[in-house]
């Protein structure tokens, strides 16, 4: 079967790739570094050819609120153009949990246009709502840093590793598709706070970390349930510290 992966030379979309060639699938990983371009059309229509499974993994390179949300619609009204001329009978993508509880930041709000267009699209569809990934706990450190200072929020997270993430995108990919959102998330909940305070200290990074529930994630401000899953989640089997011990150092 042929299976395209937008964003396939990405963190995720490189590790679903490999899982589903490694299962004897013709798979195209799909970006502007591969010339394939989802928002100017550049090499789309050719990728597609013969394509039963399309899978969206890419991601804005931009966090502002309008850039965010003109490269989702542009990108998802060029897929589907290309993937109804093309014939392609699932179309996937991967989003997030909590995408409509956070309205409040522009990210998620692009997420919810790109997921609006999924479904109002006439191509067969699943929606994977993942939780935070733990390669991701460097980042939301530096997003709360002022000076020596990390404001982060404790509201619960449920972080899922990458490795994780790619098994379940690569099981959805050969499944038949659901018209509707399934659930993804790691094995353990931690107050963000606390957690991205041990993954520094871990680090050897001196920056101390402080709750504040008026601190906001990317945006938005979290209650205790806005980035877990209580709707049957698929877990993932990797903890944090088999995560840690396992990823490289930078």
């Amino acid at each position: 079967m042929k299976i395209v992966i937008i964003g396939g030379t990405g963190l995720i979309g490189s590790k679903t790739v490999e899982r589903l060639r490694n299962k004897g699938h013709e798979v195209v990983a799909a970006s502007p570094n591969t010339g394939v371009n989802t928002i100017t059309g550049e090499g789309l229509a050719e990728a597609l050819v013969g394509a039963e499974v399309v899978v969206d993994l890419a991601n804005s390179p931009s966090f502002e609120d309008k850039a965010v949300l003109e490269f989702f619609e542009t990108s998802g009204r060029n897929l589907f153009a290309a993937e109804k001329a093309a014939g392609v009978k699932h179309h996937i993508a991967l989003s997030v949990v909590g995408t409509e509880r956070l309205l409040e930041a522009g990210y998620f709000r692009g997420k919810l246009a790109q997921e609006k267009l999924i479904k109002a699209s006439s191509i067969p569809y699943t929606i994977v709502h993942s939780t935070q990934f733990m390669e991701f706990l460097s980042g939301i450190a530096q997003s709360g840093t002022v000076g020596d200072i990390v404001h982060l929020s404790p509201a619960y997270v449920q972080p899922i590793a990458s490795d994780d993430v790619a098994d379940a995108m690569a099981d959805v990919t050969l499944a038949a598709p659901i018209n509707g959102t399934i659930e993804i998330a790691g094995p353990e909940r931690f107050r963000l706070n606390e957690l991205v305070a041990r993954y520094l200290e871990a680090m050897g990074d001196a920056r101390k970390v402080e709750a504040d529930p008026n601190a906001h994630y990317f945006g938005a401000r979290l209650e205790d349930g806005s980035l877990v899953s209580d709707n049957n989640p698929r877990l993932g089997r990797i903890t944090f510290e088999q995560w840690f011990a396992t990823s490289p150092r930078k």
